[in-house]
């Protein structure tokens, strides 16, 4: 049998000396007794796969709203290519692979509907702001509670890694670093497939530099990225690109943004009004009407207001869900 302990040992001899080690965490914010099998790591993890709002993300957008096929990325397959992605980088750079995968299957669960769109508008109609990333730490720390713990409570290194994998904000463990970089090299690449798949753009608009450096298959840019991660951060105590790449996977993202992110062949003027007329007359309605707020929102509403309520349960709703409700609030049944 290998427990916890047997683990842990195997993690201090054979890990980088530059690995987070689960039995030197910083802890929880709520001590706990250990588990007998699992590391602190692995069961931050298991948490985090077995909450609602990772299983949420299967039905929240990526990038392209409401569309016509089986094979566009969700939230939910982003969030699994970005933990493969990190998941191989740490392993060749022998690193934590289970803090590695615990902040990847995490780093979006505050994710709004309509994907950054819906973020944009929850945004500018929320006193305090909105930024997922923010978000995503609170789901993990206030709104996935049981009736015997606050939050999942997790270690403060995937807490951590979560609040920094966007921003300017670096993640004190490489694997957190890992995560922060995998998360773009995950979005741009997969996002560049879906948007030649819809033909929004095709081979010809994708600047030359970047496909003779990177690749012209999805297969080729991701590995030729990874490696370019692993070997450039190898015995390093910070993880980076090399310059090269990093200067190009940064033109190649600001190509992604006027050409997909922004372009309307994508977000159609009418796709992008109804996001903004569906997230602000929810929040205005609900926020004239808390107590049809469900009641474990309720009681945030009481503790630390009603917008604060709100704002937690439309950025919790899933793309169908918000519409939905809509739906049921504001369209006459004659028009149903």
């Amino acid at each position: 049998m290998l427990l916890r302990e047997d683990l842990e040992k195997r993690e201090l001899k054979i890990l980088s000396d530059y690995a987070a080690k689960s039995c030197m965490s910083r802890g929880r914010k709520f001590p706990e007794e250990k588990c007998s099998t699992r590391t602190e790591f692995q069961r931050d993890r298991d948490r985090i796969i077995h909450s609602k709002s990772f299983r949420r993300l299967m039905h929240k957008t990526q990038v392209f709203l409401a569309p016509e096929g089986d094979h566009f990325r969700t939230r939910l397959t982003h969030t699994i290519e970005v933990s493969q992605i990190a998941r191989t980088i740490a392993r060749a750079l022998n690193l934590n692979e289970d803090l590695t995968e615990a902040i990847a299957l995490g780093h979006d669960l505050g994710h709004t509907p309509f994907g950054h769109n819906g973020e944009d508008v929850l945004n500018s109609v929320h006193p305090g702001g909105f930024s997922h990333n923010v978000q995503s730490l609170r789901v993990v720390d206030v709104l996935e509670s049981t009736s015997q713990r606050q939050g999942m409570n997790l270690t403060e290194e995937v807490r951590d890694g979560i609040l920094n994998h966007t921003g300017k904000g670096i993640p004190f463990t490489l694997e957190g670093q890992i995560v922060k970089i995998s998360d773009r090299v995950a979005y741009i690449n997969h996002d560049i497939d879906d948007a030649l798949r819809s033909q929004v753009i095709s081979m010809k608009d994708i600047p030359q530099p970047a496909l003779e450096l990177f690749g012209r298959t999805h297969r080729e840019r991701i590995n030729t990225m990874v490696t370019d991660l692993i070997v450039n951060s190898d015995g390093k105590k910070e993880i980076s690109q090399s310059e090269e790449f990093k200067e190009e996977l940064g033109k190649l993202r600001t190509f992604m943004f006027s050409h997909v992110y922004k372009s309307r062949r994508v977000k159609k003027e009418e796709d992008l009004a109804k996001v903004e007329v569906v997230i602000s007359s929810l929040y205005d309605y609900f926020l004239k009407h808390p107590a049809k707020l469900p009641q474990d929102l309720q009681k945030i509403a009481a503790e630390e207001g009603t917008h604060e309520a709100v704002k937690d349960y439309i950025a919790g709703m899933t793309d169908r869900f918000a519409l939905n409700i809509y739906t049921d609030l504001f369209v006459p049944r004659s028009w149903k």
